[in-house]
């Protein structure tokens, strides 16, 4: 690496911890304020506090990284300028775009670390917030957010239902599943039982103590009624494609039932993939999860879209003030968000295509950047 590089990255490097630390201090002093009341009513201590705000840390993180990231690197350019090391760089034969590789490499990492944040933490991070939240309730069981009461979903590729009393989110057991499904050969099989709980990759149904009822209806319109085939304490179904984790992401899904709640969900790029697969003739939702989709695909990659947004209006020639850095990230950051808001609601109301929705403003502010650049350089 090269003394420039190594003198171009410290000078971005710096004012980055300086941005994160004090949005991610501003962001828990501002919320902590606005929820203490809340906290002292489910009588949580200093040490699930600090839990909950490193739950939600990961979906923060996710939001302002790429503010701090266009902040920092605007002040660090702007700073540049204002003593005159620009111009000097470029009178000595240094191209924009070679002093910009620093900060694209840069802008690179925090890329692909934003997307492994939001495929490995993120999605679980508000639900383990949410049982942090509820871990103290006197009534563990049903205010604790572990368990979902009522539970019923179709796996359409499959052709198979599934109804059940309640779902333990942490230990993935179920209470009174009931199960249909049809047979390549047109009769439809069911499965009822007091409980049922995952073993070694596969779903188990019943136990020591419990009833396991296995009916069969065979094939025809006529047969109304069902002939029981057996009965068992225990029966296992390794031929049940659904995991505890599809059964979450349904969970998920289907509270769904609204722009903001599909904007404010978290899945993972797998989750909606998965599920898709398994709804393959899914309509109502489909334009949300799509866009979401490739919303999460997106996301990261504004990092890299801030070094091309920041270049022509950090190295442009011409002594500036430090703080005119501060303003055009402030402006900058408003009119991206804004956009991008107005484009993944059109995409998830089906106006906008799904790609075009959730790419477009990295696509516009990109190639705007490119385009700005070209012409101071």
């Amino acid at each position: 690496m090269r003394l420039l590089d190594r003198y171009l990255l410290r000078e971005l490097l710096v004012p980055l911890g300086y941005c994160l630390g004090g949005f991610f201090l501003f962001w828990v002093s501002f919320d902590l304020v606005a929820e203490m009341a809340d906290f002292q009513k489910r009588r949580l201590g200093v040490s699930d506090i600090a839990e909950y705000y490193a739950c939600m840390a990961p979906e923060f993180l996710a939001v302002v990284l790429p503010v701090a990231f266009l902040l920092a690197l605007l002040y660090a350019l702007t700073n540049h300028a204002r003593h005159q090391e620009l111009t000097a760089m470029r009178a000595a034969g240094i191209s924009v775009w070679r002093m910009a590789n620093p900060y694209l490499a840069v802008g690179l990492g925090l890329s692909v670390i934003l997307l492994a944040i939001n495929e490995t933490w993120a999605p679980h991070g508000a639900e383990a917030a949410e049982q942090v939240l509820a871990r103290r309730a006197e009534d563990r069981q049903a205010a604790s957010g572990k368990t979902v009461l009522k539970l019923g979903f179709r796996n359409a590729r499959d052709r198979r239902n599934w109804y059940m009393a309640a779902f333990n989110l942490v230990t993935h057991e179920m209470l009174y599943p009931h199960v249909t499904w049809t047979l390549p050969n047109g009769s439809m099989q069911e499965i009822y039982a007091d409980r049922a709980v995952w073993e070694d990759g596969r779903w188990v149904f019943g136990a020591v103590r419990t009833n396991v009822q296995v009916l069969l209806y065979p094939p025809g319109q006529g047969q109304i009624r069902g002939v029981r085939t057996f009965e068992t304490n225990r029966l296992a179904m390794p031929a049940f494609t659904e995991t505890p984790e599809a059964i979450k992401t349904e969970i998920k899904v289907q509270k769904m039932n609204n722009l903001r709640r599909a904007q404010t969900t978290e899945l993972s790029i797998r989750e909606i993939q998965e599920y898709l697969r398994l709804h393959p003739d899914e309509q109502f939702k489909r334009s949300m999860l799509e866009t979401k989709l490739h919303g999460r695909i997106a996301a990261p990659w504004t990092c890299l879209v801030v070094v091309l947004i920041a270049l022509p209006f950090g190295a442009a020639p011409g002594r500036r003030n430090v703080f005119v850095g501060v303003a055009s990230s402030i402006l900058i950051c408003f009119t991206y968000f804004v956009m991008g808001q107005l484009a993944l609601a059109f995409g998830a109301r089906g106006t906008l295509p799904s790609f075009l929705a959730a790419w477009s403003p990295n696509l516009l502010f990109g190639l705007g950047g490119l385009w700005l650049t070209w012409r101071i350089r």
